[in-house]
């Protein structure tokens, strides 16, 4: 890089402006990498935090997707998945919305009903009819703590713990027995819960069936038997309304920002090559090899991208650990190293295939002896 250290010491405010925009680039990749991490989390952290291996969905109508909303199934359906062989238990999971209230404050949450004692919610070994387990957003957002009480949906429970900060659909999660969230949450009217005990809110039903299993054969055909569907919690993500479409499109324009860099970095090093090529010409007279100046000239865009991409990934761990406390972020090795390493190879892409240029560069037409 004997020619590249001389360039960047030369033509300093040049190299200081692309750094620049390499640092902002940077930035902006860094903190919306980690804003798309925080969101997804408050969305789906409650589900791919259950130690489940499949949830069961009731199967939707026609023309219809999977939906936790609209999803709804009965004793009979989780009692017949209890006995298919592979399945080591099945139990019944309730999901809902439900507001909450702790003196003057109020909160909405999440409300996850399992069966007393599951294993499935933390602390779910405290659980019983009238106790709670709440997450710890939750148990910020009404100022309680264990042996507090509240009301939920009207309903006065105790809290009985503070474990995990689980969060469903952006909304923090409260654990609650099955029976109280049954209370919480009654069957729509014609579905397979609503049957007796449905008019008072006392009908037995849940949202989906959690598995353990030892083998997944049979599924498919337990499936068809009890009307249902069986999905890895990672795929029973697409059934939450808003994580598709929100994740989607954060995804994509973090994607438009590494192309838009690669983009920047190869215009800047197109035209720096252009302008170099008296310089290459005069090199290449004197009888440096091909191979040589793009190594050079590669190694100065490498250089000016890993300077800029850290100074970068830098202010944008500042950032979001100046934020973290107000907006949802996450700071871990995928939010802060994987962007940099992505920026900085496509920014090295990007500068290769413009100084490609400098392989066609013939020594006597660039000094000028064609005239």
């Amino acid at each position: 890089m004997f020619v590249a250290r001389r360039d960047l010491g030369f033509a300093k405010g040049r190299f200081a402006l692309m750094g620049t925009v390499i640092v902002l680039i940077t930035v902006l990749v860094g903190l919306l990498s980690g804003l798309t991490a925080g969101l997804g989390r408050q969305n789906i952290s409650a589900i791919t935090g259950l130690p489940a291996d499949r949830l069961v969905f009731s199967a939707p109508a026609d023309g219809q997707k999977l939906s936790f909303t609209d999803s709804q199934v009965n004793p009979a359906q989780w009692d017949g998945w209890a006995a298919v062989p592979g399945v080591r238990s099945a139990e019944p999971l309730g999901i809902g919305t439900a507001r909450a209230t702790a003196g003057a404050r109020t909160a909405a949450l999440s409300a996850f009903g399992v069966p007393a004692g599951s294993a499935l919610a933390p602390g779910g070994d405290l659980l019983a009819p009238g106790r709670v387990v709440l997450s710890a957003s939750a148990a910020k957002d009404l100022d309680v703590r264990a042996g507090s009480t509240l009301a939920l949906a009207g309903r006065e429970l105790t809290v009985a713990a503070v474990s995990g900060d689980a969060a469903f659909s952006h909304l923090p999660v409260v654990w609650t027995s099955l029976a109280d969230w049954q209370l919480l949450a009654p069957p729509a009217a014609g579905s397979p819960g609503s049957g007796t005990g449905a008019a008072t809110g006392t009908g037995e039903h849940a949202t989906v069936i959690a598995l353990s299993l030892s083998s997944a054969d049979g599924l498919a055909d337990a499936d068809r038997r009890f009307a249902t569907k069986a999905l890895t919690p990672d795929d029973s993500l697409a059934a939450i309304g808003s994580y598709t479409s929100e994740n989607g499109s954060l995804q994509l324009m973090r994607g438009f920002l590494f192309a838009i860099s690669a983009l920047v970095v190869g215009a800047f090093f197109t035209v720096w090559t252009i302008q170099r090529s008296g310089d290459v010409a005069v090199l290449k007279a004197l009888g440096a090899s091909t191979g040589y100046l793009l190594r050079d000239a590669l190694g100065q865009a490498v250089l000016l991208l890993v300077a800029g991409t850290a100074v970068g990934t830098a202010i944008a761990v500042g950032v979001g650990a100046a934020v973290g406390s107000a907006v949802p972020f996450v700071l871990d090795a995928p939010t802060v190293l994987v962007p940099a390493a992505v920026m900085t190879g496509l920014g090295a892409l990007g500068a290769g295939l413009s100084i490609r240029r400098i392989t066609s560069v013939d020594p006597l037409t660039a000094l000028g002896s064609a005239r």
